[in-house]
């Protein structure tokens, strides 16, 4: 399985299990990621995204996007597109 670098994580939000991610690359609904760091290490698909408070479908390089995660996320945390 490929893996690509596409961003890392810049905030969590602990309460309602939201990650913000700054993406390096492109994303989108329904696809595949890893997330990575010391602590952390699980994969999910990408079901819900927003960008300043807006469900969006995807977002380019250069955003800051929210997503529901699966796990705790922790800042630093590199997040991966599996392929």
């Amino acid at each position: 399985m490929a893996e690509k670098k596409i961003g890392s994580i810049t905030h969590f939000f602990d309460n309602i299990s939201v990650g913000i991610i700054k993406l390096e690359d492109g994303l989108k609904i329904g696809d595949k990621i890893r997330i990575q760091g010391a602590t952390t290490g699980f994969e999910q698909e990408v079901g819900s995204m927003q960008y300043d408070h807006e469900d969006i479908e995807s977002a380019e390089s250069g955003k800051e996007v929210g997503i529901k995660v699966d796990e705790k996320v922790r800042e630093g945390d590199e997040v991966y597109l599996v392929e």
